[in-house]
């Protein structure tokens, strides 16, 4: 086919295509006509695609997507295998498109599209970089929020992400935004793929800073399916802090992992010293329970913290990963119990013998629980 020929091929086809809509999706088989039929509805017949990435949904959103897809070329699905998260989510589905300019958004309609249209035409304008949808400006609500808590915590998140991005930002913790491919390109070795906010992520990590457009938004409440957000939300800005300041140094994981330990540290000293200094229990026997107590707290952290992108959920769910997790550090809590109750023996004080046990286990827990509990053999 010759040039001539594509372009005519284009041109009866309709618009070239111009802007991709990235969406999430988990269990959300609901949604998703009726997002096809607003995102047409916005933008018209063509110039646009939709990009579903779907978390390998329960419920039948991705064969819902590609039964739908066989007719319409506007609509794509990558479905994930063994990988779960927001941010990762977005980032593979920015890569996928040819468009020059790609759109986050959530598939759940608390994100009106017809937004998608203005923000396109201020990026387009090169006065901006990035255009974002804001609950929190001037004519924007956030009634969609599932409490008063919940708004209050993306308050307080805001706050600090001013702090780490050095961008003035009403709302840190949108979800919908757009900006041209070839910056996220430009910057996707550089993001974590960590936690929610990926446009967060974008913002703190541009060289030079990225100008802002902000949309007020109207922020609705969820059609159908399951939010990919907790309440645990804003430990999202501990995992942005370590990326900002440490990720090319330690890898991120790693650290918010040694982050988890060192606040199991202070649990097990909290658990030991009233067993053998006040109870009189020997060393050996109180440092065991110390031990299993804090690894009880790090498993309970690390599944709301370093792994929240992977995060185990229902009660069948976390015992079986307790259980996986104890089993993955049973050798490191032998190894604690052991070398601690040797050192304590052998004159050295017992606060320093229970943190080198501590210690000596715990680049064997990272290790084993990584791979074995939130990893691919999970």
């Amino acid at each position: 086919m010759t040039h001539m020929q594509i372009a005519d091929a284009v041109e009866a086809a309709g618009k070239p295509l111009e802007l991709a809509i990235v969406l999430p999706t988990l269990n959300e088989r609901a949604n998703v006509a009726p997002m096809v039929a607003r995102l047409e509805q916005a933008l018209g017949p063509s110039g646009w695609e939709a990009v579903f990435v779907d978390d390998n949904s329960r419920d039948g959103t991705a064969e819902l997507i590609r039964e739908i897809a066989r007719t319409d070329p506007r609509i794509r699905v990558i479905q994930r295998i063994g990988r779960r998260g927001l941010a990762s989510a977005a980032i593979e589905g920015m890569c996928a498109t040819a468009a020059p300019f790609v759109a986050v958004m959530d598939a759940d309609h608390q994100h009106d599209p017809v937004l998608l249209i203005d923000m396109l035409a201020a990026v387009k304008s090169a006065d901006y970089d990035l255009a974002y949808a804001s609950r929190f400006a001037e004519g924007g609500t956030a009634e969609g929020l599932s409490s008063k808590g919940r708004e209050k915590g993306s308050r307080l998140a805001n706050a600090l992400a001013r702090k780490l991005t050095g961008t003035e930002l009403s709302d840190a913790m949108s979800g919908f935004f757009l900006l041209r491919t070839e910056q996220l390109r430009k910057q996707a070795d550089r993001l974590s793929g960590i936690g929610f906010k990926i446009m967060l992520d974008i913002l703190a990590t541009a060289e030079p800073p990225l100008r802002v457009k902000e949309f007020p938004l109207k922020f609705a409440q969820r059609a159908a399916g399951e939010s990919k957000l907790d309440q645990g939300v804003v430990l999202d800005f501990l995992a942005g802090l370590y990326e900002r300041w440490l990720g090319r140094v330690i890898p991120i994981r790693f650290a918010l992992f040694g982050t988890v330990g060192a606040l199991g540290v202070v649990v097990h000293m909290a658990v030991l010293t009233p067993l053998y200094k006040l109870a009189g229990v020997p060393f050996g026997f109180a440092q065991a329970v110390a031990a299993l107590v804090a690894m009880t707290f790090n498993f309970w952290l690390n599944n709301l913290l370093t792994y929240r992108d992977q995060k185990l959920a229902g009660l069948k769910a976390l015992c079986f990963g307790w259980g996986k997790f104890c089993l993955a550090c049973a050798i490191g809590y032998f190894a604690n119990v052991a070398v601690a109750t040797m050192l304590n023996d052998n004159g050295i004080h017992w606060y320093v013998a229970a943190i080198i046990g501590v210690t000596v286990a715990s680049v064997w827990n990272y290790a084993l629980s990584s791979r074995f509990v939130w990893g691919r053999f999970k």
